[in-house]
């Protein structure tokens, strides 16, 4: 299961990110839109962490300030990706469980790519499961 949500700078993007997952058979849960990102940020990280969904995609104006309200959720590891190179790789090496894009930041064709690839890129583990349980850690600080 998919979860998203945006703000209204992200309303677009995200419905485009809808179509895809509509087109490829993903069950999704779009949890709407907030006027504060850090209010759809926390609805759709809660999602997360109490295992109802098991991804996220959160959309703002630049991605940036969602991200960083989604990071001060516990268990919630996002990105902000507007490359393919980083999505594919905060997948790869951090596990991380939500992708944030920029509604005026990216087009919708690289939107889909980038979800595309976080969405199937598996986490590769090894020494980079020590470093994940490192930043674990670092909630309970």
């Amino acid at each position: 299961m998919i979860v998203l949500g945006s703000d209204g700078a992200g309303t677009e993007l995200k419905n485009h990110l809808i179509e895809f997952l509509k087109e490829n058979n993903y069950d999704f849960l779009d949890c709407g839109e907030e006027k504060d990102y850090p209010d759809i940020a926390e609805a759709v990280c809660k999602k997360i962490v109490s295992g109802e969904a098991e991804k996220g995609v959160l959309v703002c104006g630049t991605g940036i300030g969602i991200s960083i309200s989604a990071n001060k959720i516990k268990g919630i590891r996002a990105a902000c990706c507007t490359d393919y190179f980083s999505a594919k790789y905060t997948r790869l090496h951090n596990d991380a469980n939500v992708i944030c894009m920029g509604g005026r930041v990216i087009g919708q064709g690289l939107a889909k790519e980038l979800l595309n690839v976080f969405l199937n890129t598996e986490f590769e583990g090894g020494r980079h499961a020590a470093r994940v349980e490192k930043i674990k850690k670092l909630e309970d600080k």
